[in-house]
């Protein structure tokens, strides 16, 4: 424990953001770091508890505590060799991680938790800044051979400990940047990709192939696949989205959220769009569907394209802005959440269903809603029920569905490889073997849990690559 006192000497201080009117005008990361003292001071509020709930609360089982603990001491190079030691890639979530470690924080009964999530990114900036990250090579090679596919942070992780257990790993990814959702699906505002460009030239030269432009189940097989390596990793995301079928959907102005989201980031690295037609929000009125991280994302997007207007909608009720720490703590609570995209300029309103879209000539103009209460029925199943009067029309000459993913694309390499799915249309795999119903092919990630957190992606691919080196070894030194 770094300072005994510290938890009551120093208050909660966290990473401010550029102004609104700055920060909208470009696609760049806006959050300012603390300065180094300032994150000595709050590595000290850290009490290092008798039974540190921090643990339980993040997926990759990171080490709070005694980074905490360093950073305190001034010593982040220790701090980073912690960190390093359960998370592959902590600048992905030290950006894009809700942080449910700092829900889980002692201090947050108070609502005060020690910001875990900004001494994280802070460690492993620094880090970057100092040349501390470097190649970590294997001991010695087992001559095996490992396809992973997908490059997203679970088969970015998974690749990247395979590779350090000495096994040739090749990465398989149909875009043309390794990356997947870090790289096509989170605005650059949020997270710049120069992250992620880090991370691949680093796992190259730890031995990892990257293969992109290849999309498994298309250009190459599954079952090729399975002949030319002694495992396959499936870890290609759930990428299927949740659709809104009502009257209109059809019209030129209604799309998903990852298509519109995918476009910008692909502008904003100097792709090529492969599109028949790009969707902008530029002098239109945005209405986006559905409350979650994806949902705010189209709202800062839409924003930074100079939107008219932008209006986010929920069919679930407002959650409350404060929780009762007694029943919540140290679970992660439905509370009201703000982003920064929020901040900038978006209407937001909750209990609305969509009704129908609106159009003339084939262009979306409105979208017809009615407000909405969820209510028990006979059998205590809680019910959606329609609240008579208040339909509305909101004006809108685009629309962004950011309902989440339901499964992932059952089209092409899972159908192809006949692996089992489970009740959801996920890959059937449990966290203990992480194996498919189909001899030698895995499955980590979103693939195999559904929609999920970079963190939790991050801590499968960890745990597959473990289980697939005990496979391919008949014991293993990977960490869990």
């Amino acid at each position: 424990m770094g300072k005994v006192t510290g938890f009551m000497e120093f208050e909660l201080q966290d990473r401010d953001y550029d102004p609104v009117e700055e920060r909208i005008n470009h696609y760049r990361e806006f959050t300012l770091p603390l300065a180094e003292n300032e994150l000595k001071e709050q590595g000290a509020r850290c009490m290092d508890c008798g039974i540190p709930f921090c643990h339980n609360g993040c997926p990759v089982n990171n080490i709070i505590p005694d980074w905490n603990d360093l950073v305190y001491r001034g010593d982040f190079k220790k701090a980073i060799e912690v960190l390093h030691s359960t998370n592959n890639f902590p600048e992905f979530t030290g950006r894009i991680c809700p942080a449910p470690c700092q829900e889980s924080c002692t201090l947050n009964i108070d609502d005060a938790p020690v910001t875990i999530k900004t001494i994280e990114c802070a460690i492993i900036d620094k880090a970057w800044d100092e040349g501390w990250v470097e190649p970590v090579l294997p001991r010695h090679r087992t001559g095996k051979t490992v396809a992973v596919i997908g490059s997203g942070p679970a088969g970015m992780a998974a690749a990247q400990q395979l590779a350090r257990a000495g096994h040739s790993v090749t990465l398989f990814e149909k875009n043309h940047k390794i990356g997947g959702l870090l790289r096509y699906g989170i605005p650059d505002f949020k997270m710049e990709k120069s992250h992620v460009d880090r991370r691949v030239a680093q796992m190259t030269a730890e031995g990892v192939k990257m293969r992109t432009n290849t999309n498994v189940g298309v250009d190459i097989t599954v079952e090729q696949l399975t002949k030319d390596f002694d495992a396959v990793v499936f870890a290609g995301g759930a990428e299927h989205p949740r659709d809104l079928p009502v009257p209109g959907r059809e019209l030129d102005g209604v799309h998903f959220a990852m298509d519109f989201l995918t476009q910008q980031n692909r502008r904003n690295s100097g792709e090529r769009l492969k599109v028949n037609k790009e969707i902008w929000a530029t002098d239109k009125n945005v209405l986006v569907i559905g409350g979650g991280d994806t949902g705010s994302d189209c709202v800062g997007t839409s924003i930074r394209h100079k939107a008219k207007s932008v209006t986010q909608i929920e069919i679930m009720p407002k959650p409350p802005e404060a929780v009762d720490k007694g029943t919540t703590w140290p679970d992660w609570p439905m509370k009201l959440r703000t982003s920064s995209s929020h901040e900038e300029g978006a209407v937001r309103d909750w209990a609305i269903t969509t009704k129908r879209f609106i159009g003339e000539d084939g262009k979306l103009t409105g979208v017809e809603t009615v407000r909405v209460e969820w209510q028990k029925d006979a059998n205590g199943q809680m019910k959606l029920v329609e609240v008579a009067g208040t339909e509305q029309t909101i004006k809108a000459e685009l629309v962004l569905l950011a309902m989440g993913f339901i499964h992932p694309i059952h089209e092409g390499m899972i159908k192809e490889s006949g692996v089992e799915l489970d009740p959801r249309g996920n890959v059937k795999a449990n966290t203990d073997a992480y194996a498919t119903s189909r001899a030698k092919v895995f499955a980590a990630g979103d693939m195999r849990r559904g929609q999920s957190l970079v963190v939790w992606a991050i801590r499968e691919g960890r745990q597959c690559a473990r289980a697939v080196d005990e496979f391919l070894m008949g014991y293993t030194l990977l960490p869990r």
